[in-house]
Parts: structure tokens; sequence; C-alpha cells
């Protein structure tokens, strides 16, 4: 079992960046693919990106890709999403998921555990 827990979010001006943890613990969390989702205000929950466990493979959604990065710090348990660039339609819960599949997985669907999420709130 896998317990996630979110950080680093807060109110940002548009242009400004903000960097996302999520410590892990319980299991082997260095064994895990590991994913950032997001909720916009009255939206569906969508993908952000991923790291794959096996070859640390990322995949980024097109709305992100280029503003956006994901590592991981094994000996801390601790994945991070840095994000620059913000935009106001970046504002959103933000929530990392650990995946047992090997892959870069996009789908909520391959994702077995969730953290509670971090608000991530960007002013224009």
């Amino acid at each position: 079992q896998v317990q996630l827990l979110e950080s680093g979010g807060g109110l940002v001006q548009a242009g400004g960046s903000l960097r996302l943890s999520c410590a892990a613990s319980g299991g082997t969390p260095s064994r895990y693919t590991m994913g950032w989702f997001r909720r916009a205000p009255g939206k569906e929950r969508e993908f952000v990106g991923v790291l794959s466990w096996i070859g640390s493979t990322t995949r980024y959604s097109d709305s992100v890709k280029g503003r956006f990065t994901i590592s991981r710090d094994n000996a801390k348990n601790t994945v991070y999403l840095q994000m620059n660039s913000l935009k106001s339609e970046d504002t959103a819960v933000y929530y990392c998921a650990a995946s047992m599949k090997p892959y870069a997985a996009v789908r909520q669907s391959e994702y077995d555990y969730w953290g509670q999420g971090t608000q991530v709130t960007v002013s224009s």
C-alpha cells in the first residue's frame, strides 16, 4: 500500500513558476510509475504528465509540454512537478498518482494509488 501526499500548491501570477512535490510512503515507491493529473473547475480530471518506472520515460499532455517537467528523487521517495510559464488555464487541483505499470501510463484507470490533491491558482 502506497500513500501519496502532495504539497507546494498555492497562488501564483501568470508567467510564474511553482514546484509541486509528491511524497510517497509504504510499498516500494521507486518501483512505481508516477503520474500527475489535474481537475480544473467544472471539468473532468485530466492527464498532465508521467514518469515511468522502467526507463524513466516521460510523457506530457500537449497543453503543458515544454512548460512542465516531472522528476523524481528516489532517495527521498519524492516526485516533483516543476511548472513554469503558468497560465490561468493551469488553475486546478493537482493530483499525483502511482501505477504498477512499468511504462508511461496516461489513463487514470492504469493508476493504483492517488493523493488528495493540492490547489494551484494562477491569477491573470
